[in-house]
């Protein structure tokens, strides 16, 4: 007995003595570590998967081998001959399909296909493909449920245009970065344009060049990543190549010989110690002016002004825009990033990235014409815009110059022990933006006993001795984010995920010299400053905990749970749940898949504390000065405006994804979005004559819904090259507001309300009904080839001041791309875009509502003012003072330079 024991223990020690244990990293082809592949000893049911990062462990006998495998990747068998073993998968058919996403889930993550989420994933090659100078504008061209549009009024408009998903307004679109909250932006939209009350975070900063993919989750998703996720999730993953790299030159010039852009930008890696790697970019850029001005109409500057038809005529001849500047403004940019980790040992990683840019943004206001502001009216005019002889004075145009700083950087530790992956992280981002008018005036005459006085005679506040420079202010906003995300794969089924965030926030209101706000007139001409009451420092905080379930019920059929709890330290709490399905068949070449959740968006501090003067244009009157009263303020206590709470939402999205082969994918998923007391800055209110103003208010609830479909086809032969198809597309169904407007009382008290038709139209048709994107890409020998369409949807408006008897329409229309790539050789890669080859431009024109709509139409004259009612008097006849529906000003034709190295 003694015998058998031993001989029996010295086996179970052979045994032992010959397993041994095996780590690596498993990578795709560009260097990016792929999560979730499966690991098999071979002739064994031994095995385990990646984690997060590419990672695996396992303990295997002698002289085995080792088979990897994941969907759209090649399997790869591998003997293992040490204690370390990294793999590369290529991808099915050559191509990097990127099918793994880590958005949507706080489990395991999943590839593409069998996510219970519909993500759209972009490469960094399908960014650069779009010919793009920013990345906003790239996605604009590759994402139909995304649009952006530059803004037809500039002033602090000009540093950032507004963007969204599903029409749902840039501050209901979370962005992240590596899966990190990125900070907004510190601008809150107040022109009458779409994007009007909202903010968002500055995605335009972010360098192409930096980005490995970006995956966006078009679905709710307040109850995985909290506040501002009502729409969506974007997330913006960097590139971690440690021994590739690259310069690129980019140069480019719009067919009407402006708009010049000029660019150069590095990315490179490199190792750190022998564990550690670094991804580093800096790109810089500079844009010139590209200048759209329309034809002015003088009966309506004769209307609008008051002035002298002979006066306005003359004028007229020699400048027929009205000395106006509109379109696209000098840009100057400069950005720095970097991505970058070290591995601590086998289970422990610090990673770390930061982001800073800088921008600088030159644009102009409307001019200010010699019969808008008269030298009869004030003499010294013709000294400070003249020879000091009333015939030499003209008018001015006002600058507007805008200095913007964005940064982000996040530095975070992740660990995987027995089966637990944690990840704790620390993030801080912020946006300054500082504002200077130059070639302008304060135009307030105050006597000696502070009344208003036209007579120079008298001693008056500013006059000859006006700057002409003046500092408005500005405003800043920062958060600071801690996380902690803590998950496992409890059993092959059953996942669990959760985690806590906390978070703090800061605005700041600058206040900007005396001469910019002060006197009966608001200060600065064209834009006024920020008053000493109106400035300050505002902050909060908020705490929130998820929990996150994934059951694979079996193979095929998976459920998902998420429940969120969030406490705010302004407005209180809010608790937010999520549920998802995805079911497969026929050899997962067909999935089924549907959500529904709530979500809730917290009131931005913008929203809470922004009050200023500003001036609009108002139909019939040309530019005045209004105010915007914050929630909190004793104005606003006067005037019965409520504090704002948090909007709600309930989320319901279902589709089909069908892949009856690796080169064939359809997906088409159905939408629908209810938010209750939704914010909207509002139409401004005549409380009294000496009172009106505008302010937030959560004033509406809304439904939107909509079809999002995806399709392409890839790696078909076409003689000697290989050709691939897209074609994907978003119609609403429905954008609308949902029951009645909810007017504070003393709103209705005074028979008015804060949504009229021209907000209802910003709010809910000022985005194309409809966008389809279709594209094919042929590959040949050195050459590769790209061909674009994207198709715009009308959109519609109600402009402030016109008939309610009419509308504006502006047409469907299609811009074409094209791009044509040589590669040289191994190193060095030319390529020429063209984007809008057919130099389509938007086009809108009047529609009559009805019979006496349709009169007005009949007479010219009567159309003729409804014209001018709309493009203030023509000076922004392309695209209406309100905004249009799509960013062209003509054909722009780029070229760059790629070297490797």
């Amino acid at each position: 007995m003694k015998k058998l024991c031993l001989l029996f223990f010295l086996l179970c020690s052979f045994v032992v003595l010959a397993q041994k244990e095996v780590t690596g990293i498993v990578k795709d082809s560009e260097g990016n570590p792929i999560p979730g592949v499966n690991i098999i000893e071979k002739g064994t049911s031994n095995g385990t998967s990646t984690d997060f990062d590419g990672r695996y462990k396992i303990k295997i006998n002698e002289n085995s081998s080792l088979t990897f495998s994941y969907v759209g990747y090649n399997t790869v068998t591998k003997s293992t001959e040490g204690n370390v073993l990294n793999i590369t998968l290529s991808a099915e058919g050559g191509q990097n399909l990127q099918e793994v996403v880590v958005t949507g889930t706080r489990t395991a993550p999943r590839s593409n296909t069998t996510s219970a989420l519909p993500i759209d994933v972009l490469s960094s090659k399908d960014l650069v493909s779009t010919g793009q100078a920013t990345f906003d504008k790239a996605l604009q061209y590759k994402i139909p449920s995304f649009n952006t549009v530059q803004t037809p009024v500039n002033d602090a408009t000009s540093l950032l245009d507004p963007y969204e998903i599903r029409n749902m307004g840039p501050s209901r679109t979370l962005i992240l970065i590596n899966g990190k909250r990125k900070n907004m932006s510190s601008l809150v939209y107040t022109q009458t344009s779409p994007g009007r009350g909202e903010t968002g975070a500055d995605i335009s900063a972010i360098p192409t060049d930096a980005i490995e993919r970006v995956e966006i989750l078009r679905d709710g998703a307040s109850a995985q990543y909290g506040s501002d996720a009502i729409a969506g999730v974007m997330n913006i993953i960097l590139k971690k190549n440690a021994s590739l790299g690259s310069v690129t030159l980019r140069s480019g010039i719009t067919s009407e010989g402006d708009g010049e852009m000029l660019g150069i930008s590095l990315n490179n890696g490199s190792t750190v110690g022998e564990k550690g790697f670094i991804n580093y970019t800096v790109d810089f850029s500079k844009v010139a002016l590209a200048n759209r001005p329309g034809r002015v109409n003088a009966d309506g500057e004769i209307a609008d002004f008051g002035a002298d038809p002979a006066a306005v005529n003359a004028f007229l001849a020699l400048k027929p825009d009205a000395g106006n500047i509109n379109g696209s403004p000098e840009t100057a940019a400069a950005k720095f990033l970097i991505n970058g980790g070290i591995d601590i040992n086998e289970t422990d990683q610090i990673y770390y990235n930061a982001a800073y840019v800088y921008k600088k943004v030159n644009s102009f206001a409307n001019y200010r014409t010699p019969y808008w502001r008269p030298v009869a009216d004030m003499p010294y005019l013709a000294t400070l815009f003249g020879d000091g002889t009333p015939a030499s004075y003209q008018g001015y145009v006002p600058t507007f110059e805008g200095d913007l700083n964005d940064y982000n950087a996040t530095i975070g530790y992740k660990s995987t022990k027995n089966g637990w992956n944690t990840d704790v992280s620390l993030t801080t981002g912020g946006n300054t933006q500082i504002y200077t008018v130059s070639n302008s005036q304060n135009r307030s005459f105050i006597d000696t006993n502070g009344n208003d006085s036209k007579d120079p005679g008298e001693d008056f506040l500013y006059g000859i001795s006006t700057p002409i420079t003046f500092k408005p202010g500005g405003t800043s906003f920062n958060h600071y984010v801690g996380n902690i995300d803590v998950s496992k794969n409890l059993t092959d089924q059953f996942s669990i995920g959760f985690g806590s965030e906390f978070r703090t926030e800061n605005f700041e209101i600058f206040e900007g010299d005396v001469a910019s706000y002060i006197g009966n007139r608001s200060g600065a001409d064209s834009f006024q400053g920020n008053t000493p009451e109106n400035s300050g420092k505002f902050n909060r905080y908020n705490l929130g905990v998820y929990l996150d379930l994934a059951y694979d019920v079996t193979k095929d059929f998976l459920l998902n749970g998420t429940v969120r709890y969030e406490d705010y330290s302004d407005f209180g709490s809010a608790t937010v749940w999520k549920a998802s399905t995805r079911y497969k068949f026929s050899d997962d070449k067909v999935t089924l898949r549907a959500s529904l959740s709530t979500g809730f968006r917290a009131p931005s501090l913008h929203q809470i504390y922004t009050q200023k003067s500003q001036s609009s244009f108002v139909p019939g009157q040309g530019i005045v000065v209004q105010g915007l009263i914050n929630n909190v303020s004793s104005a606003a206590r006067a005037s019965g405006v409520p504090k704002l709470d948090s909007e709600n939402s309930r989320n319901f999205t279902a589709g089909i994804g069908l892949k009856p082969n690796k080169n064939f994918n359809l997906t088409i998923d159905y939408y629908d979005i209810k938010v209750k007391d939704r914010i909207v800055l509002g139409n401004p209110i005549t409380f009294s004559p000496t009172n009106t103003s505008a302010f937030f208010v959560n004033g509406i609830d809304s439904r939107t819904s909509g079809i999002d479909l995806v399709a392409g086809y890839k790696n078909l032969i076409v003689g000697p090259g290989k050709m691939g198809f897209n074609l994907s597309g978003n119609y609403t169904l429905k954008n609308e507001i949902d029951g009645p407007v909810k007017n504070p009382a003393s709103v209705a008290a005074v028979n008015q309300s804060v949504i009229d038709a021209t907000q209802e139209a910003l709010l809910f048709t000022s985005r194309p009904i409809f966008k389809v994107i279709g594209g094919a890409e042929y590959e040949i020998g050195k050459f590769g080839f790209t061909v674009n369409n994207t198709l715009f949807g009308p959109t519609k408006f109600k402009n402030a001041g016109m008939s309610s008897d009419l509308k504006v329409e502006f047409l469907t229309k299609m811009v074409t791309d094209l791009g044509i790539n040589f590669a040289a050789n191994d190193k060095l890669t030319i390529a020429l875009n063209v984007n809008n080859l057919l130099n389509v431009l938007p086009e809108w024109k009047f529609k009559a509502e009805n019979a006496a709509g349709q009169a007005i139409l009949n007479d010219p004259a009567q159309t003729r003012a409804q014209f001018n009612l709309v493009t203030f008097n023509g000076r922004y006849s392309q695209m209406t003072y309100d905004g249009y529906h799509f960013s062209q000003l003509g054909t722009m034709m780029n070229l760059s330079l790629n070297y490797k190295f």
